[in-house]
């Protein structure tokens, strides 16, 4: 199977971009398998700190190579990273990728904390893929009422930011504030992206960019900013909202049903649908 590094510069050449999905269980987990399986295309699985909290990196390490045996092309990514020893953690637990977010720090003391798991990465002896993020673009999965406050325009990355963040960490990919937001709005519609600073970054830098926070976004907004720049989409709180929503709909359709398998099978076939649409939309797929 490619690597990570190898399947992520393949589809930035081609213009498309790799779906990113976070999880907290395996029946997350399953589905997006099988929406793998369908499609044919890859999938990365992200957790997050507090993902991987209740659901550990080594449990889904051991299921997605269980998965990759069977021929079905998963990745998996420590997901917004926070300090340098759970990078180190999420390096020895297996991952192909880790996202360092340092975003909400002081530009120097992200770079330090990136350029450090960068350099504990290089020294691991694996080809773990390593992720810098510049710009707020808030912090909550969850349907919000609102924008976060400082996701504004005006702290859109900007290209000199980014030049110097790469130019001196040294990482693989970069996610740049470029309109997004964690989280989706209950009652709007998503703030638009701004593809066009994503392309003045994207030359800029010259590495694959991430889209995070992209639940909600148009296909239209996410279209142009794959074709800019961007080879991965990160979603997370519209799966989380399928899922629940999914749920709820197959415990009232048999309320009195008790056997997990049962009652979790249709919401797993829903959420397969639900991945494989966004794959063949990243990877321009009809």
């Amino acid at each position: 199977m490619q690597s990570l590094r190898e399947v992520v510069g393949e589809y930035k050449a081609a213009g498309k971009a790799v779906g990113h999905f976070n999880i907290s269980d395996s029946n997350q987990l399953h589905a997006i398998a099988l929406a793998v399986k369908e499609t044919g295309l890859p999938a990365i699985i992200g957790l997050s700190e507090g993902e991987r909290e209740h659901f550990t990196l080594l449990e889904a390490r051991g299921i997605i190579d269980a998965y990759i045996k069977e021929g079905v092309q998963l990745y998996l990514n420590a997901d917004h990273t926070y300090s340098l020893q759970k990078a180190k953690e999420a390096v020895d637990s297996g991952v192909d990728s880790i996202v360092v977010d340092g975003a909400k720090l002081p530009m120097d003391e992200n770079i330090n904390m990136t350029k450090a798991v960068v350099e504990y990465a290089r020294n691991s002896g694996r080809d773990v893929l390593i992720e810098g993020e510049l710009g707020y673009i808030g912090t909550s999965s969850k349907q919000l009422d609102a924008l976060p406050e400082g996701v504004t325009i005006d702290n859109l990355t900007t290209v000199d930011d980014a030049k110097k963040f790469v130019g001196a960490t040294g990482v693989d990919c970069f996610a740049p504030a470029v309109g997004n937001v964690h989280g989706m709005l209950k009652n709007a519609a998503e703030p638009r992206l701004h593809p066009e600073r994503v392309k003045e970054i994207s030359t800029a830098v010259g590495l694959p960019l991430v889209l995070h926070g992209a639940s909600g976004n148009t296909a239209e907004d996410v279209r142009a900013c794959i074709a800019a720049g961007v080879a991965i989409v990160h979603i997370n709180t519209e799966f989380r909202v399928a899922y629940r929503d999914g749920l709820r709909d197959s415990l009232a359709a048999i309320p009195d049903e008790t056997a997990p398998y049962k009652f979790l099978a249709p919401v797993e076939q829903k959420l397969e649908v639900f991945i494989a649409e966004k794959l063949r939309l990243f990877a321009g797929v009809q």
